[in-house]
Formats: structure tokens, sequence, C-alpha cells
């Protein structure tokens, strides 16, 4: 098969636990990128934190694309131009406040290029040094959130968070649910996931499912996972998820994404 789009989650499996691309997945990635193939970068992550790896990876001079935000948004790297961009609307933001109330979670969102929060944590914390954005810690969450954003996250400690997942899920069916680190609940609109708008970009690009790789560690990414041809994840998936990708490659400390090239692409 030749594959034509690889599409990487970022955290925990493109990058080391340090938040940096290793010198063999950057080569491999720009060799594979030589022979003329779409490397994506799909996250959980705003568009501002992905930029500047995308930019490490060429991703510009090879007029490639970024999903942000769990595939909220779907972007041109070399001018920025947004080609998809879907959000929840205020009314549902703030019934995801008063859930998050009711269930002693934090709770983010992003506007105006800040994280914003009624509430400071260690979790929020970790946001903070991922994105690198401004957090606005604000008196009034519904009052300040007056419009619709992109995404929400609820935060907590990951045993607590894992049980809430099945019941945030039932209480709001009308939201697309997931789990990005186990103390990262993330939230967006209906139908809203890595999956469709990989599924979005493909169809724009004339690339088939089949000639797609979709490289993940975590809930957030197995809906790319069970859509690409070949659905791979790193050796440090979320244990629950391991027989739900087709292989298994070494972890993101270990250039798990490398091996994928080297095996699926440059051979």
């Amino acid at each position: 098969m030749q594959y034509k789009m690889l599409v990487l989650d970022m955290d925990d499996t493109l990058l080391t636990d340090d938040h940096k691309i290793s010198d063999l997945n950057k080569k491999v990635l720009l060799e594979a990128q030589a022979k003329g193939v779409y490397v994506v970068l799909a996250s959980g992550r705003p568009t501002s934190a992905m930029t500047a790896y995308a930019k490490e990876l060429e991703l510009d001079l090879n007029n490639s694309y970024m999903l942000s935000f769990n595939g909220a948004i779907v972007s041109s790297v070399k001018d920025d131009e947004i080609l998809f961009e879907q959000k929840l609307t205020e009314k549902q933001i703030h019934e995801l406040y008063d859930y998050s109330l009711s269930r002693n979670t934090d709770i983010i969102t992003y506007l105006d290029g800040a994280i914003i929060s009624e509430t400071d944590s260690e979790f929020i914390e970790i946001e903070k040094e991922i994105t690198k954005m401004p957090h606005n810690k604000v008196a009034s969450f519904k009052e300040t959130v007056n419009r619709p954003a992109v995404k929400c996250i609820l935060l907590q400690e990951p045993s607590y968070l894992k049980e809430l997942e099945n019941d945030l899920k039932a209480a709001m069916p009308h939201l697309s649910v997931s789990m990005s680190k186990p103390f990262f609940l993330e939230v967006a609109q209906n139908g809203i996931d890595k999956a469709a708008s990989l599924k979005f970009l493909a169809e724009r690009l004339n690339i088939q499912q089949s000639e797609i790789i979709a490289v993940g560690n975590a809930g957030n990414d197995l809906t790319m996972i069970e859509y690409a041809g070949l659905g791979v994840w790193v050796d440090n998936v979320t244990p629950e998820l391991r027989d739900r990708a087709n292989i298994i490659v070494a972890s993101n400390n270990n250039d798990g994404v490398a091996e994928v090239v080297q095996r699926y692409i440059l051979n």
C-alpha cells in the first residue's frame, strides 16, 4: 500500500515527555514529505500551540494542515487559512459549567487567545505549560464566556475523571466527549472529533481512507485510529485501548513515529 497521508497526535505521541520532536522523528518526517506524503498534526491543543511544531517539521513549506482543538478547527499551516471550524454555543458552554460545578471539577475554555477559568488547579497549570497561553482567572465564567467557543475541558484527579466520563456522555449525548490526558476530559460540538475532520481534509485532498496512517495514544485519538487505513498506537497508549489499533510501535520517548514512517512509508 502506498500511503499518502500520515496523521499524528502530538502530546505523548509525536512529542517526547519534555514536549520536543526527537531528531530521528524530525528526520524521517522530512523524508516522508520529500516523497510527497502529507504529514498532518491532529491535537487537542489550540492552533497557536501547534504552529511552531508544524513549522519545525516544514509543514508550511509542504502545504500541509493541522487539526486543532480535537478537530474543531482544520487549518492550513502555510497561510493560517481556516478550512473548517465548529464551536460550542454559549448555552452549551454554560450547561457544561453548571455540570462541572455539580460534579466538583474545574472547567476551562478558550477566548481571545487565552485560557478562561474561575479557578486555579495543578491541572490548569499543566495546560498552561503545554499551550504557553495566558490564563485569565475570572470572577464569573458565565459572564465572561458570553459567546461561542471551540471547546471546554473538565479537569480533575484522573481516577475521578475517568468515572465521570460515561456520566457526562449520558448527561450530554448531544456533545462530543473524549479523554485526551487522564486529567483532561474534553468536550466539543456534536460530531466533532479527529476522524470527522480527517475525513473532511482527506476528501478535500482526494485521498482515500485506505491511504491514511494515523498515530495516537489516547481516547481522543481513537476515532481517527479506527478511521485510518492503518491505525497505530505508540506503546504508551492508554491501557484499555491497546487492542483498538492495527499495530503498536515504540513509545513516544523511543521514536515510535519514526518506526511507523520507516516501516510503512520510506520502505
